[in-house]
């Protein structure tokens, strides 16, 4: 019974938060792009073009361009996904047809920034929570299931043959302006889906490995996992056991890790490397610097 609860308030929050997504993006399209002609990327892109060039309604035609691709997302998407994206999709064009706003700005730069803002939130937060709001998404996934092409790729390429036709079709100006609101688009969506913080993984070699510990998790507060290493695989020839440290950490604190491994050791070998997704650990409350640790054993 506990479980079945703990799905039923997982399933609301995710409904309540998509619900969210689909009015602010309603928002960015109805009071920003869709009043002064821009453009959105994707098959919302596609509808707006088409309901410039045919007086037909946007919320009919984004029905419409979607049943494709969601038929593409029946052979890729899981059965959840699929009816929470359908879902969504639906309750975006109803959104869109029902809702009005007054015009709030002419000036083309803050409708390009807002209205992208207010977009790229809406979808990044459905997004988040197992739904799709655009059916470029689901042919990027389909593409990449099939064939192994990037799904970025793919969603870049499909709307720079649409901001082309734009181009063609409406005004240049209107494609450059287009373009610059699906940028802020895209940047806000990566922001929502991972967060303001940005992480690096970041993996220390170093003779001198109990002083570096010593100091990532003293002065820099921050966790540290050791693995064990063996070395001499290149011209020396001679093999012998070392220590790889390894942390993750705020990008904001890189040039710190420089300082501190450099006044240790400035001849330490650093890889550092993006990181996506973390889970757990001490990594979301960084360490007190003041707190004692128990001896640190190697894996």
């Amino acid at each position: 019974m506990k479980i079945r609860a703990k799905e039923i308030k997982a399933g609301l929050s995710e409904l309540i938060q998509i619900l969210i997504g689909i009015t602010l993006a309603s928002i960015g399209l109805k009071a920003f792009l869709l009043p002064n002609g821009f453009l959105d990327g994707g098959v919302t892109g596609i509808a707006i073009l088409i309901n410039k060039l045919v007086d037909i309604d946007i919320s009919l035609l984004l029905i419409v361009f979607s049943l494709p691709f969601l038929l593409l997302g029946y052979f890729t998407l899981s059965k959840r996904v699929l009816l929470k994206s359908l879902f969504s999709i639906l309750a975006l064009a109803l959104f869109i047809h029902f809702e009005n706003f007054t015009t709030i700005t002419d000036d083309k730069l803050l409708i390009a920034f807002f209205g992208g803002l207010c977009l790229g939130a809406g979808i990044g937060l459905s997004i988040r929570n197992g739904a799709v709001l655009d059916g470029s998404e689901i042919l990027g996934v389909f593409l990449n299931d099939r064939y192994g092409l990037s799904i970025g790729r793919i969603i870049l390429i499909f709307n720079i043959l649409l901001f082309a036709a734009t181009a063609i079709l409406i005004s240049i100006e209107s494609a450059l302006y287009s373009t610059l609101a699906f940028v802020v688009t895209a940047k806000v969506i990566d922001f929502t889906m991972k967060g303001f913080e940005d992480f690096i993984g970041v993996k220390i070699i170093s003779g001198k490995n109990e002083e570096i510990i010593k100091a990532l998790t003293h002065e820099l507060g921050v966790g540290v996992t050791v693995y064990k290493g063996e070395e001499g695989f290149g011209n020396q020839g001679k093999r012998s056991d070392m220590k790889i440290i390894h942390t993750i950490i705020n990008r904001i604190d890189i040039r710190k890790i420089h300082n501190l491994v450099g006044d240790i050791d400035e001849k330490a070998f650093m890889v550092e490397y993006d990181v996506n997704t973390i889970k757990g650990g001490v990594l979301r409350r960084y360490l007190e610097k003041n707190s004692s640790f128990s001896k640190i054993k190697p894996l």
